[in-house]
């Protein structure tokens, strides 16, 4: 009886949000790196979340990564990996073999994956969805460095996620990008989330991974910063608590505050209803950014 007086007391702990968010769009960025998880708990998991979201009448935008699968791919082709200041070069092969595993191998399995748990879902090439410029890089000089294929998202074709959302659809979107040249160009899929979630005017926008959140220690889960202001960020970035692949994570979360975003999220993926806990509950969990 205690067991189904705790469930009961869970569901009226989650009803003022549900009630507050019915209606409003969530972007959540569906990391790569544990969605090829061996262990069907962890990759249903995530997707089951995504589906009780629609089931109670928010609607989900879904923007998915795939960076272990690409580098699996590249491997498998006779392509090395090579990475500057964080980022992919991606020359003309390498671009290839990033939309295959991209647009048509990890978006269709998302897709799949919703729909098996009772979703309603659409997959999108990044390419109808995105558009880009070329991504330059600068060295310790300040000279432009070229990684190739890469882009950084200008423009969000909205109408075709706006119409999913009036259907009750959830859009899956890949991190590709059509640049100005006509070409496909590989994207940072947590820049276009929130490059999506500024477009659509969504109400948060939600970061899964691998990691906890935001530590003060990357190597100490317990160091997890549950809290976070923007104005504090300046001074992580400075003693190095900001660094790397979580940088463009942070000053996404931040261009995206500064442009109406509720609240910007960084889960983790691998726990058990991360998504659930960190929307309906009290608590939450992983770190919340906010303006002030």
């Amino acid at each position: 009886m205690q067991e189904l007086i705790s469930k009961a007391a869970a569901l009226l702990e989650a009803l003022p949000y549900i009630q507050r968010f019915s209606g409003q769009t969530f972007v959540v960025k569906y990391g790569g790196s544990f969605m090829d998880s061996p262990d069907p708990s962890i990759r249903n998991g995530v997707a089951r979340d995504i589906v009780f979201l629609e089931a109670v009448e928010i609607n989900p935008v879904v923007v998915h990564g795939g960076g272990k699968a690409i580098t699996r791919a590249m491997e498998a082709a006779g392509l090395k990996a090579h990475f500057i200041q964080g980022q992919r070069v991606t020359d003309a092969a390498t671009v290839e073999v990033v939309d295959q595993v991209l647009s048509r191998e990890i978006n269709p399995e998302v897709v799949k994956t919703l729909q098996s748990l009772g979703g309603v879902a659409r997959g999108f090439a990044g390419t109808d969805i995105f558009t880009c410029k070329k991504l330059w890089l600068q060295d310790a000089a300040g000279n432009p460095v070229d990684i190739g294929f890469v882009g950084e998202v200008t423009a969000v074709n909205t109408e075709p996620l706006m119409d999913c959302i009036r259907q009750g659809i959830t859009p899956v979107i890949s991190p590709t990008a059509r640049g100005e040249d006509g070409h496909v160009y590989n994207c940072n899929a947590d820049v276009a989330a929130a490059m999506a979630a500024i477009a659509l005017k969504a109400c948060r926008l939600v970061f899964m991974s691998d990691v906890p959140g935001l530590m003060r220690d990357p190597k100490d889960p317990a160091t997890v910063i549950p809290h976070l202001s923007i104005s504090e960020v300046p001074a992580l970035k400075a003693a190095g608590v900001v660094d790397k692949g979580m940088i463009p994570k942070v000053d996404s979360a931040v261009s995206a505050l500064k442009s109406g975003i509720e609240k910007v999220s960084f889960v983790d993926g691998r726990v058990p209803h991360s998504v659930l806990l960190e929307i309906f509950t009290d608590a939450g969990v992983g770190t919340e950014v906010v303006l002030l």
